[in-house]
């Protein structure tokens, strides 16, 4: 009579499979970093185009932003923030800035915040979406890239 394996090893060995690429989909899916490099050159190039056609009338051609971005306009809401080393958007995470491209900032802040930045999910992909931050960070000094690896680990 030969013995069988108990059932639950099988189960298990399954639920850890199962587990794992649920993990690496939502991972991958959900604004990992993985996403972000501006080493490659083809998705920098495509963020560039889909950055000009998206991004570049508020954030400037120039990643410069609109004048006096930090001040508030009369309808209480901040102009669009420049994307270059001079703005604040290398002081958040890989996924924070994923994440605020794809919901928009008002889905993130709730309590009603307004904002002119639209979210992008259902527009842009995800993979376009990390295009564009790849084009984005390219465009920093290496030192600036280097301090945003460190804050988005």
């Amino acid at each position: 009579m030969t013995k069988k394996k108990p059932s639950w090893t099988v189960a298990g060995l399954a639920l850890l499979i199962a587990f794992g690429a649920a993990a690496a989909y939502v991972w991958i899916g959900n604004g990992a970093a993985a996403g972000l490099d501006p080493h490659d050159r083809a998705k920098v190039a495509r963020g560039g185009e889909i950055y000009a056609a998206n991004c570049a009338s508020c954030h400037g051609a120039d990643l410069a932003g609109q004048p006096d971005w930090r001040q508030r306009r009369a309808d209480g809401r901040l102009p669009a923030p420049p994307h270059d080393e001079t703005g604040h958007t290398w002081h958040h995470p890989a996924e924070q800035l994923f994440a605020l491209t794809k919901y928009g900032p008002a889905a993130l802040a709730g309590g009603g915040y307004q904002s002119d930045m639209p979210g992008y999910d259902g527009k842009l992909s995800d993979a376009e979406i990390w295009a564009v931050l790849s084009y984005i960070k390219s465009r920093w000094p290496a030192e600036i890239r280097a301090r945003h690896d460190q804050m988005s680990q």
